[in-house]
């Protein structure tokens, strides 16, 4: 049947449809974002049974549809199940899902962003660690061409070894010196600037490896304003971190 087509994906949300269907929304592989309903799938006979959740990979065969496909076939290929269950990990890995779910465009592939987002969640269920979101958003902007200035004042341009970097400015999409950041910008600490050098430098590890600090929680926090301001909408999901 030439409307039939195979991929694998990961769950990004679902959203009830009547008394027992749900619209999953799915980052897949091969076709970027689709919408489907999963027909059942809220009855206890459901043959889907859990695998359509947030943050599971799954394999799925779906008919398209003229506005919405519909899940015919799911097997789970990565059940992320210490993400899912553990709420500390969970509060850390629903950003990541939402952040994907806005900078995703229905049926347009981006295999860079897809190992990134599997990667992102392997590693938080392994390693447990609250700097793989910081990390996922700022390699997300990365990704969308929106790569931070570091090593020199995003205003006047001086070499950042040369000046002292205190701010770090949405707009401008880089550090600011102390004379440039009277304008504006967001403080950063040198411990912040350091972690956030680690991450988008190929330190990604060793940043992995930081205690969670006061350096975390600002590069988190300065992450997710960078976000919206690219999306240009705020992310629900992120009250909780």
């Amino acid at each position: 049947m030439s409307g039939l087509y195979r991929d694998e994906g990961v769950v990004l949300r679902t959203i009830k449809l009547g008394e027992a269907d749900r619209i999953v929304t799915v980052f897949s592989q091969g076709h970027g974002k689709i919408r489907a309903v999963a027909k059942g799938i809220r009855k206890t006979t459901s043959k889907f049974g859990a695998r359509l959740e947030p943050a599971t990979r799954v394999a799925l065969q779906c008919y398209r549809g003229r506005e919405l496909d519909v899940v015919t076939q799911v097997e789970t290929v990565e059940a992320n199940r210490a993400v899912r269950e553990e709420y500390a990990l969970l509060i850390h890995a629903i950003p990541m899902l939402e952040a994907v779910d806005q900078v995703a465009q229905e049926r347009e592939p981006n295999p860079a962003l897809y190992r990134m987002l599997t990667g992102a969640l392997r590693t938080l269920a392994d390693r447990g660690s609250p700097v793989v979101t910081p990390a996922f958003f700022w390699k997300l902007l990365s990704l969308e061409g929106f790569h931070p200035l570091l090593d020199a004042c995003a205003r006047c341009t001086d070499d950042a070894d040369t000046v002292e970097i205190v701010a770090f400015d949405l707009d401008d999409g880089g550090v600011l010196c102390r004379a440039c950041a009277r304008g504006g910008g967001r403080p950063i600490t040198p411990e912040g600037l350091g972690l956030l050098r680690l991450m988008l430098g190929g330190g990604l590890n060793a940043a992995l490896a930081e205690p969670v600090g006061p350096a975390t929680h600002e590069v988190e926090q300065l992450g997710i304003r960078a976000l919206e301001h690219h999306v240009e909408r705020r992310l629900r999901s992120t009250a909780l971190l």
